[in-house]
């Protein structure tokens, strides 16, 4: 049997990335809407077709040219995103083949929200110069925030070929590839964006979304730890964090991860976490306390209305239904709860076989 090996001369990490991006992008056409002619198919007849024309070539930017591309720029900085826009089209009315115009028109219409006409101009960029990482790139970014994730892969392949490091491209396709639904391909591409730049926070916290895909709920775990250290505090890595120690069965590190979220994000679903690992570690009072919090910020949270009633009858229960304060508590609370949200039927249960 003959052995396959790296092409002479060839690393062989680029030999495993190009491995890695045939059998990605062919998944991806695989996909329904992607399908190709097959080998050998008839076609149906059609009538002759007229040359089709040169593909235009990408040009440099003028000195002159340069400078309006640069003031252009200045002006969108300073939020006149309608004036840099008449720039730029006076610019590629003059010049279609200047891709630097192409690039500025996109990004700054990503940067005023229209993400349908920035994607538009980012494609047109890409097009025109397939060696322009920044046009690959930036098509592969917006495609992302369009939710287009099919176009997406393709966008941040053709990044990665110009650029195979690409911290960024390799983030974009692990990303891509979780949009989805497909965690183990994107697995790869997030493992390479580590090794690549292992001080990368985005490169981080995307590995560990993707562990935490998998079920992987350990390394998900160390993963979100360490982008917590290489980004600025972010709620969703603190509330990740809290679930993934919830699932553990590791309380007390979900109770700290919920005190901390509660400080940049003190919402209704911080204090109920609070307050569910609070429970869970017998500290009944501190986990009322957190789940009244959370009722105080919204009355019509059910989650932590749940967790007051759940208290208030654990009390009443081990007063030997003595305490009659508990008791109305729970019931109401629980009322209240299944008022707000009647698909609960754990509490519709509650109520009917302690009926506090």
């Amino acid at each position: 049997m003959r052995t396959e090996h790296a092409p002479q001369g060839k690393p062989l990490e680029e030999f495993l990335l190009a491995a890695t991006l045939l059998t990605a992008i062919a998944a991806v056409w695989a996909l329904p809407g992607c399908e190709t002619a097959k080998p050998g198919a008839e076609s149906a007849p059609t009538a002759a077709r007229p040359a089709s024309k040169a593909p235009l070539e990408p040009s440099e930017p003028t000195a002159e040219e340069a400078a309006r591309i640069d003031a252009a720029l200045a002006v969108a900085e300073v939020g006149d995103y309608e004036q840099a826009l008449a720039s730029f089209r006076e610019l590629l009315a003059d010049n279609p083949t200047l891709t630097e115009a192409h690039l500025g028109m996109a990004n700054v219409l990503e940067q005023s929200g229209d993400l349908d006409r920035a994607e538009r101009s980012f494609a047109r960029a890409a097009t025109l110069d397939r060696e322009n990482y920044d046009a690959q790139s930036g098509h592969g970014r917006v495609l992302m925030a369009l939710e287009r994730y099919n176009d997406a892969v393709r966008a941040w392949h053709k990044a990665l070929v110009v650029r195979p490091e690409s911290v960024e491209a390799n983030v974009g396709m692990a990303s891509a590839f979780l949009g989805l639904g497909q965690p183990q391909t994107a697995l790869s591409f997030a493992e390479r964006a580590v090794r690549n730049d292992p001080q990368s926070g985005p490169a981080r916290l995307e590995l560990a979304r993707t562990y935490e895909r998998i079920g992987r709920t350990d390394e998900a775990i160390r993963a979100y730890e360490i982008a917590l250290e290489l980004n600025e505090p972010d709620d969703q890595i603190l509330t990740a964090l809290v679930k993934l120690f919830c699932a553990a069965k590791r309380y007390a590190e979900a109770a700290n991860a919920s005190e901390e979220l509660i400080k940049i994000d003190p919402s209704p679903n911080a204090y109920e976490r609070l307050g569910w690992a609070r429970f869970r570690l017998g500290e009944y009072e501190q986990s009322m306390e957190a789940y009244r919090k959370g009722v105080a910020l919204d009355p019509n949270h059910w989650p932590s209305l749940n967790g007051v009633g759940t208290n208030a009858m654990n009390k009443w229960l081990t007063s030997g239904k003595k305490d009659d304060d508990s008791r109305i508590e729970a019931r109401r609370s629980f009322q209240k709860s299944i008022k707000v949200n009647p698909d609960q039927p754990k509490v519709i249960a509650i109520l009917t076989q302690y009926r506090p």
